[in-house]
């Protein structure tokens, strides 16, 4: 028996789903292939911002590193000159020392003396001056409470009619630099004794 031809709708039919069948098998791999590069693209995306932080990251505490360093320099060079002299102002401080020591020495004003002396003060009192131009400040603490950060303690003696560690005498003053010790104050100290108005008990 002759096979019977299928009408030509028919076979339009199976052609187009034959067709259909084509597309959706290559449909398919084109569908799993731009899902994958969806996802490599967020994986980047992600990737590129964690980069972005860590150099945002990066450049911040550098900037910030930089602020302390040139906060440092500028430290440095403030010290420089407030401090830079100390050494000389040591030097000078002798000086100092020895006209003060001169006119405690002076015990007597006679008439060929007291040229001396006051020309020993007018040279003592411009040195004094100019300390007080370069913030050299003096410490003469006779009679203040005993300080060990820019006092030194020379001795000690009891002495009932001051309070424990006063300073009694001052036996070389001490000098400050813009509020920093150069050299500290030579000093004596009370020790505190026994009241005057105790009782004594072995009368």
């Amino acid at each position: 028996m002759a096979h019977e031809e299928k009408p030509v709708e028919a076979q339009e039919t199976d052609v187009s789903q034959d067709e259909t069948l084509v597309e959706d098998t290559q449909a398919a791999p084109e569908e799993a292939a731009g899902a994958a590069t969806e996802q490599d693209l967020v994986a980047e995306l992600e990737a590129a911002r964690e980069e972005a932080q860590l150099n945002k990251d990066r450049y911040l505490r550098a900037e910030a590193e930089m602020v302390n360093v040139r906060r440092r320099v500028e430290k440095d060079v403030e010290n420089a000159h407030k401090y830079g002299q100390e050494k000389l102002v040591r030097e000078i401080l002798d000086v100092a020392d020895n006209l003060e020591r001169t006119l405690a020495a002076i015990e007597t004003e006679t008439a060929e003396v007291k040229p001396l002396k006051e020309g020993v003060e007018m040279t003592l009192k411009s040195l004094l001056d100019s300390f007080e131009k370069f913030s050299i400040t003096v410490i003469n603490p006779e009679g203040e409470p005993f300080d060990p950060q820019v006092h030194q303690a020379m001795s000690m003696v009891e002495n009932p009619d001051m309070e424990p560690n006063t300073v009694m005498a001052v036996m070389q003053k001490g000098y400050a630099l813009h509020g920093r010790l150069v050299r500290p104050a030579m000093v004596m100290v009370s020790k505190g004794g026994p009241s005057k108005n105790s009782i004594d008990e072995t009368a």
